[in-house]
């Protein structure tokens, strides 16, 4: 049997931290991840992090998730079975239970890193707001590679109504000249804005297409005088594959069930 993996699949952890030593050798990784919500799908994809920095890096590899929610921090730090109990990969979790909010600015600029993290772990929270703007505040002093990826971090955690609280207060803070926050983070929100924009736009042309795919299925089936039951007729309609509504359409011609037509 041949393990080849004729077509690479992409897996993009949110950030990958390094620590060398004295000497400058790496000595370990930590794959990064911001985790909301629960999806089964990471504890998939976690292991797989891991694997593939420690082959790059040949160092010791870790994955810490950063969960703003309690529950998801308890279920992020479930262990990982990999197979048989012979191996197993087992998530470090920071939940909001053992991350400090940091919401006096000088603070955060004392300790950046961690006020990152806070605004990670507590920007959804009661103090949500002041957290994030003493980490934004913060991020003001490091240069500006480093500050767009931990603003990415803090970005990608908070939920809709608190990214648009912040819009408005960057935006307030714009109208007054203000300047308290880095330059650069307007023009982030904005991309961020836009990127929604993109990516729903090509949802909908995805949608539009697959829709295309089935009703054209359902035309073929009708002219055939073929009859779906209903569990056939539901499969075809949360069927969101292109490429298996393709099939489904060849195989139209010449079939004479629809068992044939959806095999």
């Amino acid at each position: 049997m041949a393990v080849d993996q004729l077509i690479p699949v992409e897996f993009r952890a949110d950030l990958v931290l390094e620590l060398r030593d004295a000497s400058g050798a790496l000595v370990l990784a930590i794959v990064l991840e911001v985790q909301r919500d629960v999806d089964p799908d990471k504890k998939f994809s976690w292991p797989t992090y891991v694997t593939v920095v420690r082959a790059r890096k040949r160092c010791g590899t870790v994955v810490l998730v950063v969960a703003p929610d309690a529950g998801v921090a308890a279920w992020a730090a479930e262990n990982i079975d990999l197979g048989l109990g012979l191996g197993n990969v087992e998530p470090l979790v920071l939940g909001p239970a053992v991350v400090p909010e940091i919401t006096d600015p000088a603070d955060a600029e004392h300790e950046t890193e961690l006020a990152v993290l806070s605004a990670v772990a507590h920007g959804n929270g009661p103090n949500g707001l002041t957290v994030v703007q003493a980490a934004l505040v913060a991020l003001g002093r490091l240069d500006q590679e480093h500050a767009l990826v931990y603003f990415q971090l803090i970005w990608n955690g908070l939920r809709e109504p608190m990214r648009q609280a912040l819009e408005a207060l960057v935006m307030e803070r714009q109208i007054e000249g203000e300047a308290t926050f880095p330059p650069f983070v307007q023009k982030l929100i904005d991309r961020g804005k836009l990127e929604g924009v993109r990516e729903g736009k090509l949802e909908g042309i995805r949608e539009g297409e697959l829709k295309g795919k089935r009703d054209t299925l359902l035309r073929l089936l009708a002219r055939t005088g073929i009859v779906l039951t209903e569990n056939e007729s539901a499969r075809i309609q949360t069927c969101t594959d292109v490429a298996t509504l393709d099939r489904w359409i060849d195989n139209v011609l010449g079939a004479k069930t629809a068992t044939e037509v959806l095999s």
